[in-house]
């Protein structure tokens, strides 16, 4: 059981350098052009899904926020929204290179988000084509609870602590996982269930935080589930953006349409996945 504990710890302990690292390059980047991708987004028009679809994968805090309360002020439209959430990476980058996984794969993995999201963003435009109501932008906060006004170096540390704790608790959960029922065992379950495994992984992609791509990268970094799952949990996981979704806009039918929506896309997506054994 302390073998366990520890075991947990130094695996999270070791991956904090990398992390913050990571988070520092991520936060100046951030700085440096977030006001100019939401400007990008605002003028987008037609092209919104596309622009949405390779900005959304950009790994920069808040993005799916900006997305958001652009959408409620109806200044993009619903598939440029949806394209964001799709594409939005979250996460799965720091993890991911803090655990050394090829960046080709990496770049793999946002290869088919972003086409999976610009594809389905042109599709929901098509389908839901309206016009939207004018509303007030300037009443809110493109940065709602990203911290980035405290500056790089200190939003850096809070991001790297709060992933640590979350690497932790996930690594400790699974490594308790893993010995009271087996790894074999839990692959057997989740890796031989092609339907229910996208079904299950989309449910976590709903959790409105990092703790989702965070889960999902390490179920698939301890081949625990296949890139089909991990691609159906990580196409639903928009971030913070649902939380904000649902605070900002009144319409409560429309958020229920808005996430069923990223929901069946993530996993329908995830299930084609699964059926054509796709090998990241």
């Amino acid at each position: 059981m302390l073998d366990i504990l520890i075991d947990s710890v130094i695996d999270s302990v070791k991956l904090i350098p990398f992390l913050l690292v990571t988070y520092l390059i991520m936060e100046y980047l951030e700085h440096k052009t977030s006001d100019k991708h939401r400007e990008h987004m605002k003028k987008s028009g037609k092209m919104g899904p596309v622009i949405g679809g390779f900005l959304g994968a950009f790994p920069q805090c808040g993005f799916s926020v900006s997305a958001t309360n652009l959408y409620v002020g109806r200044v993009i439209s619903l598939g440029t929204l949806i394209a964001v959430y799709l594409s939005t990476s979250d996460e799965m980058i720091p993890v991911f290179l803090s655990e050394a996984v090829p960046v080709f794969v990496i770049f793999k993995i946002l290869a088919i988000k972003i086409l999976v999201s610009i594809v389905m963003g042109i599709v929901i435009d098509l389908i839901f084509q309206k016009e939207e109501q004018e509303n007030e932008i300037g009443l809110m906060c493109e940065h709602d609870k990203c911290h980035c006004e405290e500056g790089i170096v200190k939003s850096s540390i809070r991001h790297t602590v709060s992933i640590t704790l979350y690497i932790f608790l996930v690594s400790l959960i699974l490594n308790f996982l893993i010995f009271f029922v087996g790894e074999e065992q839990i692959s057997h379950l989740i890796l031989n269930r092609p339907i229910l495994g996208p079904i299950l992984a989309g449910l976590v992609g709903l959790i409105p935080n990092c703790a989702s791509s965070v889960i999902l990268a390490e179920l698939y970094l301890g081949n625990l589930i296949s890139a089909g799952t991990m691609l159906a949990g990580l196409l639903v996981g928009a971030g913070i953006g649902l939380l904000v979704l649902f605070r900002e806009n009144h319409h409560v039918k429309e958020n229920i349409k808005i996430v069923s929506l990223l929901y069946v896309i993530g996993v329908a997506f995830g299930i084609v996945f699964e059926a054509i054994k796709l090998d990241l």
